[in-house]
């Protein structure tokens, strides 16, 4: 899988297929990315489920904090981390003695480990790295729109504004340069003096 760019399908067929996600790195702290991060897929419905051995005996949003993985004690569809680069192998790997391990392995905005990827896939697990849930998810909802952010997916209908709880549809059609890697192509293009 090239982990460079990704099709908006594959990232629209984890995020409506995922119900239950583990947050490596979550955070009670609410200035952090991801406390705002867990807080919004709260929001959307996900079940989620706060790791950190730091905060355990405190609760995020109303969820007690779990010390790992191998203590949450039911099955998860996804472990999205929340952690740098030089601690994604150690998830991963605790990730796969799971029973049964999870669908997915997701790795935030800034956080790429190829070989914990390439374990994870010869696994059978979906693998994402360097994206943000929260952040894909408003913009294959269109919901991003709302905040004048360009979600590059048309619809005839306005996202509506989500409440408590509410999934929105994931399914709008994506516009050319969707990508990541078009997208910053066409940036560096019109940076680059011709």
């Amino acid at each position: 899988m090239n982990h460079d760019a990704y099709d908006d399908d594959y990232i629209r067929q984890i995020l409506n297929g995922v119900k239950s996600i583990a947050m490596v790195g979550a955070s009670p702290v609410d200035v952090r990315p991801s406390y705002f991060a867990f807080k919004y897929l709260v929001q959307r419905g996900y079940d989620m489920i706060p790791v950190n051995p730091g905060h355990v005996g405190k609760s995020l949003l109303g969820r007690p904090f779990v010390a790992s993985l191998s203590d949450i004690g039911r099955p998860i569809d996804m472990v999205d981390i929340f952690r740098s680069s030089s601690h994604i192998m150690p998830v991963v790997e605790e990730a796969l003695k799971l029973s049964p391990p999870p669908k997915v392995i997701w790795m935030q905005l800034g956080a790429r480990d190829d070989a914990a990827a390439a374990k994870a896939e010869a696994a059978g697990l979906k693998v994402v790295m360097n994206r943000c849930p929260k952040i894909e998810y408003g913009r294959l909802s269109s919901e991003i729109s709302w905040m004048g952010v360009n979600s590059r997916t048309i619809s005839a209908k306005r996202a509506p504004i989500p409440t408590q709880g509410m999934r929105l549809s994931l399914n709008r059609t994506s516009v050319g340069g969707g990508a990541t890697a078009a997208s910053d192509r066409a940036a560096k293009n019109r940076n680059d003096p011709a």
